[in-house]
């Protein structure tokens, strides 16, 4: 059996030539010293392969569009075999790759592996990090319940805010001027035919420049980097005390990955795939948009941005740390990569480390997103049982206008505190206001009835300081 085995393979890799392609591959020297930290990459391509099996197993029952979406979500996470445990699989499996890339980075910066003549590896890998997001982002949306599609309305409203292309950014993400079924058909091109497709190119190209380069070695104390040297040192050193990467330094890939492949399928076992929501039906307003965990950070920023810089942070916010990220071995290509001689790059990792996750426990507790579930005005807080001041009211609540909008500790945080909103604005400011929308706040104009504008211009009206009126007696 072994020899009928063993001819069966010399066959194939005398047509196909798989020794030849792959071998060298597999038996470049890689340092000896290179050990358990240099497995983060290999384990995100682990990941990323998970991503890929489950992709297509799912692919297979689920349907993209907008009235049968949902429901094929939920025949598959209730009505096929393993269907749960495979939504699950990806989505962890989407956790664990971002988590993978973003150790991965950390390690290559503590380590000064970005410098000469590895400056592509850092940036490719940089552009792997902004698509593997970007995969992230888009996934949630083919849940396509309130929460996803919320999400998706709020970085349209993001993207609308980009000077001179806002507009165009804002309908090319929804596919037009409101979210359907056009959203969710782009989405799920983007998600799983645009950025596989990236992520395939750009891998095979980090790849071939780990080989082209080599591993870089463990950084030592007082040996800096000089171009001029660097190549002719590595590769001395390299021929004196090198290992082939197969087996000798494969077994860590291996170990690391398959510990990887377990966890993610014990949280998917565990845990189950992420709740879906309620449908996106215009008229259920119960949804939470906020962003999955690895956004859930900037989600946090947002919210605690006074509203007047919210829209630069926005804008400029993605774009600065996008450039920085490109910049680091342009700005820094040569010297110590020993993190001992460089303990600015110590604290760039621990404070982005204590900023993200303080700011992704921020993140669940902030106001950005509406309050989809209001307590309903009380006739106390009115002021009056009926009449256009009470219809008002109630228009208010029914229009949403609640859920943005505080009165008296009642509805959200999103917009300003309507309370004393009388004292503030004129008649005609409301209107306008009401009319054509502002910063954040949609135009009514064409949604409301002149009826109904008139009685919620009432309510806002009567929303003054009460006047202590002070009476004096007889001597």
């Amino acid at each position: 059996m072994k020899r009928l085995a063993m001819q069966a393979w010399q066959w194939i890799d005398d047509r196909l030539g798989i020794v030849e392609l792959i071998g060298p591959a597999a038996k470049h020297l890689v340092p000896h010293d290179a050990r358990w930290w240099y497995t983060f990459g290999s384990a995100t391509l682990v990941a990323f392969i998970v991503q890929v099996v489950t992709g297509v197993a799912l692919s297979f029952s689920y349907i993209s569009s907008a009235s049968q979406a949902y429901q094929t979500l939920q025949f598959i996470s209730n009505g096929t075999p393993f269907g749960s445990f495979l939504r699950g699989m990806h989505y962890f499996g989407a956790s664990a790759m971002i988590l993978m890339v973003g150790a991965h980075m950390a390690q290559t910066f503590l380590f000064g592996s970005y410098k000469f003549p590895r400056e592509m590896n850092w940036t490719t890998g940089v552009l792997l990090l902004g698509f593997t997001l970007v995969m992230g982002f888009t996934g949630q949306l083919l849940r396509w319940d309130q929460t996803a599609t919320w999400s998706v309305v709020i970085a349209a409203e993001q993207a609308g805010r980009v000077p001179l292309v806002g507009n165009w950014l804002a309908q090319f993400i929804l596919g037009g001027a409101t979210i359907g079924g056009a959203t969710l058909s782009r989405f799920y091109a983007i998600h799983v035919f645009m950025v596989p497709a990236l992520l395939f190119i750009f891998i095979a190209l980090h790849l071939w420049l780990v080989l082209h380069h080599g591993i870089s070695e463990p950084p030592v104390a007082g040996k800096p980097v000089h171009p001029a040297t660097y190549r002719g040192d590595y590769h001395k050193e390299l021929e004196k005390s090198g290992v082939p990467f197969w087996p000798d330094g494969a077994w860590r890939d291996f170990v690391v990955g398959t510990i990887l492949i377990i966890a993610i399928a014990f949280c998917a076992a565990y845990f189950g795939p992420p709740v879906l929501g309620k449908p996106p039906d215009p008229s259920i307003l119960q949804a939470d948009p906020r962003p999955d965990w690895y956004l859930l950070w900037y989600f946090a920023v947002l919210a605690l941005m006074p509203p007047k810089l919210e829209g630069y942070v926005m804008i400029l916010g993605p774009a600065v740390i996008g450039i920085l990220l490109l910049i680091v071995p342009m700005l820094n290509n040569r010297g110590e990569r020993s993190a001992s001689r460089r303990p600015w790059a110590i604290a760039v990792v621990l404070l982005s480390v204590i900023m993200i996750g303080s700011l992704w426990i921020a993140g669940a507790r902030s106001a950005w997103s509406p309050n989809f579930d209001p307590e309903p005005l009380t006739p106390a807080i009115i002021g009056v049982t009926s009449g256009p001041v009470f219809e008002g009211a109630r228009l208010f609540e029914e229009k949403s206008c609640l859920n943005c909008h505080l009165v008296q500790g009642h509805g959200g945080r999103r917009g300003p505190d309507l309370t004393y909103v009388g004292d503030r604005l004129t008649h005609d400011d409301i209107v306008i206001r009401i009319v054509n929308g502002g910063v954040n706040m949609p135009a009514y104009g064409k949604s409301l009835k002149p009826d109904e504008l008139s009685k919620i211009t009432a309510f806002l009206e009567s929303r003054k300081k009460p006047v202590l009126r002070v009476t004096s007696g007889a001597k």
